[in-house]
Order: C-alpha cells, then sequence, then structure tokens
C-alpha cells in the first residue's frame, strides 16, 4: 500500500486511466465487430439503407479512435493504422 500522499493520488489517477482505456479499448472492439456484420450483409444485399448503416458505424468508430488517441489510449499510428484498415474493407465492399 502506498505510504504518501503523492503515492495514493498516483494508485486512484492509475485505476481512473484504466477505467478510460477500458472503455475505449473495448468500445472500439464492440463497434468494429457490429460494422464487420454489417459490412457482410451490406456485401450480400446492395442495398442503400445498409449502405449508410455501415456508413454511421464507421463514422462512430472514427471517432471514438480519434477521441481515444486525443487522450492518449492509443498511439497516434496505431489509430490511422486501424481507421486505414476499416476504411479499406468498406472499399472493397
Amino acid at each position: 500500500m502506498a505510504n504518501n500522499k503523492s503515492a495514493k493520488k498516483r494508485i486512484l489517477i492509475s485505476k481512473r486511466n484504466n477505467l478510460q482505456n477500458r472503455f475505449y479499448k473495448s468500445s472500439v472492439r464492440t463497434l468494429t465487430k457490429k460494422f464487420l456484420t454489417d459490412l457482410e450483409t451490406y456485401k450480400i444485399s446492395q442495398s442503400t439503407t445498409d449502405k449508410e448503416k455501415v456508413q454511421i458505424g464507421l463514422n462512430s468508430i472514427y471517432s471514438l479512435i480519434d477521441k481515444g488517441s486525443k487522450k492518449n489510449v492509443y498511439h497516434k499510428n496505431t489509430a490511422a493504422r486501424k481507421k486505414a484498415k476499416l476504411a479499406a474493407l468498406l472499399k472493397t465492399a
């Protein structure tokens, strides 16, 4: 256990940051899985409503990745790589 005030504060800060990191990373993973399933249905149906659904999902993933990158959850290159990979998947559809 921490012995001084600053060590106690660092423990609280690291717990807060851990929760924040876990929120962003798990949300991005969840939305990515949902995006991939929507993308598969779009590949089969080729309807405009499915395309809009896929685009909305992609926008929300981009938003979370950018916010996570801004808060140092993701390195900027990691964020760019994730976004590029998703964009390439959409382009092939």
